[in-house]
Order: C-alpha cells, then structure tokens, then sequence
C-alpha cells in the first residue's frame, strides 16, 4: 500500500476541519496505507513540514481544508511526480468543483482518492508565477486575481466576523467607497490589453470565490490560461456586475472581454490609474504586480 502525507486546515469549513482530518486519517489506513501527519499549529509550519516529507519517500500528499489547503497542496507537488489528494471542506472548494471532486463529504473523497492510489492518478494544468519584484516563482491551480475582488478578499482576510460568505460583503462596502478603476497593462500571448481596469482574472479553471463563475470557459486540462478583463466601471455598475458571475452570464457584457493564451504578463499602467491591488490565487495572496504567469500543461497530478 501507499504511504500518504496528511495536511489538515483545523478551521476548515467552520471549525470541522479538525475533525474531518481525523475521519480522513483514519479511512485512510484503515483502507491499508501508511499516514505521516504533517500538519501543525501554523499553515508556514505545516507548508515546511510537508515540504521536508516530499523528498521522503511519499506516494502522495493529501490536504484536508479548503482552496488554501489545496494552493499549498500546489506549490509543493506541482512540476513534480507526487500527486495531489484533495479532501475538500472548505467554505469555498472551488479547486475541488473543477476537478468534480466530492465537496464537503469525507467518505467520498477519501474512496475516490484511495481508487485513484490504486489506478493512478490524472494529470492536470497548473499554473506558475513568477513575481517581477523579486523573482519568486509561486504555483496555482485555480485562478489569480488582481482586480476589485481581490482588494475584497484582502480587506475580508483583516475581519475576524462574521464568517463564511458574509465576510466578503462586509468588506465589498468600505471598498467599493473608495474605488476607482485601476491602471492595467495586460499582454496574454501577441496580445495587449491596455486599459483602466476593474477586474482582472487569470483562470486555469472555471470558479473562485466559493462559487462565482469567473471564467465559464476554463478548463484545467486544455494547456490554455482564460484571461476575463472588465473595463472602468463604476461602483453601481460593479454591484450590478458582480450577480452575474454567479452565472457566468458577466462575460457577455461589452465592457468584459475573454482573452485566451499560454503566457500573461500584468503590469501597473501609471498613466491609466492607480496601482490595481496585490494578487490572489486560489484565495491566497500572492503580491504585487507586475507577475509574469504561465500555464504548464500535466504539472499537477491528482487523486481523482
């Protein structure tokens, strides 16, 4: 049998993580494989942990949690042989809704990742980032954003309540109030976008945000990045916008546009408005721009 590495987000998914990564474990070898915990008190202690494990004789890592779960899950087998398990509990799950992995049920996922250790795993894109202040090379599974929503998600993350979904709107309010449209230089291949900007988002796959359906087109395994760009917007037309993602049906407005390609560079644009707010990635921040991004097509396997 295998020998798995156990990653566990104790908060997830309101608290259960805890107890959902114990169930995890103990299906785990009951079905006969080896289990290391590596997890601990801090997500940079657990990240370090299971970075020393992979070079160890693994068969696969396994996170318990949510899109953050999975995002360092990501960084550490990405480009790698060691393929991933997802055991989503998160709020959000929007990596495991790509994949059609189960959501919010332990059993399932652990019967679908123990198949998968036997049969073997599929291979999907990832996407790596490289950072243009400082040259460090980051990973992602989902989407990256760099437009209004990810000032949200920064401004949510400093809230300690409410929880969930609730968060974010308490945060969208005092953001929305001192918007203006960003200054963007986007080039995705042999084409530039140049424009101020609300929303900018590099999809590898379709969902971010616990359910919004940024880029409908995107899907991890066709080797090509979906890149949705909304022009100036006003803060009635961003409430008015923001529904519709939901649906997917935003990409049909004519202030959105949907480029795809292999390789984008996003830059500040001084000269078309202020500096669009630091980077998220599956949820996570990732820093300022300007990133250099690039899909690297089979770099990420995954158990189911």
């Amino acid at each position: 049998m295998s020998t798995l590495g156990l990653v566990v987000n104790p908060v997830a998914g309101d608290g259960r993580g805890g107890v959902v990564g114990e169930r995890t474990h103990r299906l785990l070898a009951r079905a006969g494989h080896t289990v290391r915990d590596l997890s601990a008190p801090s997500l940079v202690q657990a990240t370090d942990r299971a970075r020393a494990a992979v070079t160890e004789g693994l068969d696969a890592l396994v996170v318990v949690g949510g899109d953050g779960m999975v995002h360092l899950g990501v960084g550490l087998v990405a480009g790698t042989a060691l393929p991933l398990g997802i055991v989503a509990v998160g709020t959000g799950n929007d990596v495991a809704r790509a994949l059609g992995l189960p959501r919010g049920d332990a059993d399932r996922a652990v019967a679908v990742l123990d198949g998968a250790l036997r049969t073997g795993a599929r291979r999907v894109d990832a996407v790596r980032v490289t950072r243009g202040g400082d040259g460090e090379v980051r990973w992602y599974a989902g989407v990256l954003s760099c437009g209004v929503d990810a000032a949200v998600n920064a401004r949510a993350n400093t809230l300690r309540w409410p929880h969930g979904h609730a968060r974010y709107v308490r945060a969208l309010v005092p953001e929305l109030a001192a918007f203006r449209p960003y200054g963007y230089r986007v080039r995705v291949d042999g084409t530039l976008w140049e424009s101020p900007g609300t929303v900018v988002a590099v999809a590898n796959t379709a969902w971010f945000g616990g359910g919004l359906r940024v880029a409908p087109g995107a899907t991890p395994d066709d080797g090509l990045l979906d890149v949705v760009v909304a022009g100036p917007l006003t803060r009635h037309d961003v409430v008015g916008l923001f529904p519709r993602l939901y649906r997917g049906s935003h990409v049909h407005d004519p202030r959105v546009q949907v480029l795809r390609g292999s390789r984008v560079t996003v830059e500040h644009a001084p000269d078309l408005g202020p500096a669009p707010p630091a980077a998220f990635a599956d949820g996570e921040h990732l820093g300022a721009l300007p990133l250099e991004v690039e899909v690297v097509p089979g770099a990420l396997g995954v158990l189911g």
